[in-house]
C-alpha cells in the first residue's frame, strides 16, 4: 500500500522577523496506486513540497502520511520510497548494472535475487544490451531510464521524480513520457511527479496539482483542471496559448471590455466587475459575433495563432491551418459558444458560478 496524505503540510526557514514561509498549509489525498503530477512555476515549493515528502526536507507543521503511518520524523530510508533525480546521479566508474544494484548490495540483499531484480528492470526499461557499459557510454535518455531502473529494483511503495527529463532534449523526452507512462501502467507504484512542464504533466497525470507561491492553486485530472480552471492562476497557466482573460464590466448578455461591448450568448453570472476567460481554440470565426482586429497571424504547422484587439484589450485565436488566415490589419469576427465561457472575481482571483 502506497497512498499518501498530505495535511496542512508547511514549510518555513529562518525565525523572528526572518521568516520565511514556503509552504502554506497543503492538504491532499493521494490514493495507493496513482500517478499524481505536481506542477507550477519555478519557486513555487513544488521540489520542497516532495523533498519533505522523500524525507530530504524538514516538515515544519502538519503530517505527512505514506501507507497510513506518519513519516514527519522518519529518515528517508525507513519511508519505502525511490527517488529519481533531474541529474541522474549515476557512480561513473560503475556498470550499468551495478548503478543499479548499488542500493540492494548495501541493504544485504542475497545476490540471487539481486540480479534478479535487476535483469527484471533492465528487460521493463530495454537496458539489457547496455548493463556492462559505463554511464559515460550513454545517451542521456539511456542515463535517465537507468536512473529509474535503479528506483525500480527498490520495489518501494512510492516513486518520487523530481523534474527528471528536464536535461533531455524535446524528442527525449517525448520518448521517455511513454516509457514512465508504460512503467507506472505495469508496476502499478503510487508515483509523485514533479514538473514545471506542463506539456508532462497533461500527458502524465492521473490527477494534477497546480502550485503557485506556495499554496495548492487546484487538484484534479488534466481535463478538470483545463476545462475548469478555478482561479486565474491557474486559466493561465496551464495552456499553451494561455486562456485569455478579460477584465471588464458584465450587465446580463453585454460585457464591456476595453472600450469594446461584446454580446454573450448567454448571462454573465452576476453584474458588476468580473473576468472573463476564453481559451484561443474556442474562439471561432464566424458571421457575426465579436470583432477582433487582427494585428499578429503566427504559422505553426497544423494551427495558427491570431493575435489581435477586442477594443483595447489583447484577445487571441488558435485557428486551424486549413481555414484561410486573416490578415494582419484585417478584422476577424468570432463566437464563443456558451459553455466555453469562464468568470472569475476580480478581487479573489477565484471561479465565479
Amino acid at each position: 500500500m502506497g497512498a499518501i496524505s498530505l495535511r496542512n503540510v508547511e514549510k518555513t526557514y529562518g525565525h523572528g522577523a526572518k521568516v520565511n514561509k514556503v509552504i502554506h498549509g497543503v492538504d491532499a489525498e493521494i490514493a495507493d496506486h496513482e500517478f499524481i503530477v505536481i506542477v507550477g512555476p519555478s519557486g513555487c515549493g513544488k521540489s520542497t513540497l516532495l523533498r519533505m515528502v522523500a524525507g530530504l526536507e524538514e516538515i515544519t507543521g502538519g503530517e505527512i502520511h505514506i501507507a497510513g503511518r506518519i513519516v514527519n520524523n522518519l529518515e528517508p530510508a525507513e519511508r519505502d520510497i525511490a527517488m529519481v533525480f533531474q541529474n541522474y546521479a549515476l557512480y561513473p566508474h560503475m556498470t550499468v548494472f551495478d548503478n543499479m544494484a548499488y542500493g540492494l548490495k548495501i541493504a544485504r540483499v542475497p545476490v540471487a535475487e539481486i540480479k534478479a531484480r535487476v535483469d527484471k528492470a533492465a528487460a521493463i526499461l530495454q537496458l539489457g544490451p547496455y548493463l556492462a557499459r559505463k554511464p559515460r557510454e550513454l545517451s542521456g535518455g539511456q542515463r535517465q531510464r537507468v536512473a529509474m531502473g535503479r528506483a525500480i529494483v527498490r520495489q518501494p511503495a512510492v516513486f518520487l521524480f523530481d523534474e527528471p527529463l528536464s536535461n533531455l532534449d524535446a524528442k527525449l523526452r517525448a520518448g521517455t513520457r511513454l516509457e514512465i507512462q508504460k512503467l507506472h501502467a505495469e508496476l502499478g507504484v503510487t508515483s509523485l511527479f514533479v514538473t514545471h512542464d506542463q506539456v508532462e504533466a497533461m500527458t502524465l497525470a492521473q490527477r494534477m496539482i497546480v502550485m503557485n507561491a506556495g499554496r495548492m492553486e487546484q487538484i484534479g485530472t488534466p481535463e478538470e483542471v483545463y476545462h475548469r480552471p478555478q482561479t486565474t492562476f491557474v486559466a493561465g497557466f496551464i495552456g499553451s496559448p494561455p486562456m485569455n482573460l478579460l477584465e471588464g464590466q458584465a450587465d446580463g448578455t453585454r460585457f464591456t471590455t476595453g472600450g469594446a461591448t461584446l454580446m454573450l450568448p448567454a448571462p454573465a453570472p452576476r453584474s458588476g466587475a468580473l473576468l472573463l476567460g476564453v481559451r484561443p481554440e474556442h474562439a471561432d470565426p464566424a458571421a457575426a459575433g465579436w470583432s477582433l482586429a487582427v494585428d499578429v497571424v503566427e504559422m505553426l504547422g497544423a494551427e495558427r495563432l491570431i493575435y489581435g484587439r477586442l477594443g483595447d484589450a489583447p484577445f487571441t485565436v488558435r485557428l486551424d491551418a486549413t481555414l484561410p488566415p486573416p490578415a494582419p490589419g484585417s478584422t476577424l469576427t468570432v463566437a464563443v459558444d456558451a459553455a466555453h465561457l469562464h468568470w472569475f472575481d476580480p478581487q479573489t482571483q477565484q471561479r465565479v458560478t
